[in-house]
């Protein structure tokens, strides 16, 4: 049929967000995308636009892979609190542990380019912190936390989240990250167990 694609296009943004996840947006030109995707570049343009628009579908596939991962982890946090927060981060450990993706979070490197990048790609980073957010605050409103304690939490995990990213990229012991983990999983357990404990 005349203008049918020839190519699996969920193939293709998957190595482009690869190549953008491995290199950066900056470090990454067309002749890269081109040689990790196998399409030319006229391909590459009438398939997905410029290089700009290229990046930030790969920022939504990458925030849609994991966002799932994570709200199914944080899903019984109104009975299990603790174990969904870890939940939560063991996708993040999961991730940086996968041999078949680059280190780090294309969310946190693409946050860190921000002031080199154009704005329509650095507000795409900034909404994508602020699902993570959102849906930590959400989970630990559900878990009882008073309003202001769960929002306080949820910017601090999201913090130690991106941190986790970061610091697989500097190449860290995964036992460090670990305990990274359990420092504030510790921390949330008593405010959690202090406002679960029965008034005198």
């Amino acid at each position: 049929m005349a203008g049918k694609k020839q190519f699996d296009v969920d193939v293709a943004l998957d190595a482009a967000m690869a190549q953008f996840w491995r290199a950066g947006y900056a470090d990454t030109s067309l002749d890269d995308l081109s040689r990790t995707t196998g399409l030319n570049r006229s391909s590459l343009y009438s398939s997905f636009g410029d290089k700009e628009s290229l990046y930030l579908r790969c920022l939504d596939r990458y925030a849609t892979r994991y966002g799932t991962r994570y709200d199914q982890a944080l899903s019984p946090a109104s009975e299990e609190p603790l174990q969904a927060v870890r939940a939560f981060f063991e996708v993040t450990l999961q991730r940086i542990a996968d041999p078949d993706v680059p280190d780090g979070c294309l969310i946190a490197q693409t946050a860190m380019a921000a002031p080199a990048l154009s704005p329509a790609i650095a507000a795409r980073a900034k909404e994508a912190l602020g699902h993570q957010h959102a849906r930590l605050r959400t989970a630990l409103n559900a878990a009882l936390l008073a309003e202001a304690d769960a929002d306080a939490f949820a910017v601090h995990l999201t913090a130690v989240n991106q941190s986790l990213a970061v610091m697989s990229r500097a190449q860290a012991d995964p036992e460090q990250l670990r305990t990274v983990v359990d420092i504030s999983v510790s921390a949330l357990s008593h405010a959690v167990r202090a406002r679960r404990r029965p008034p005198r």
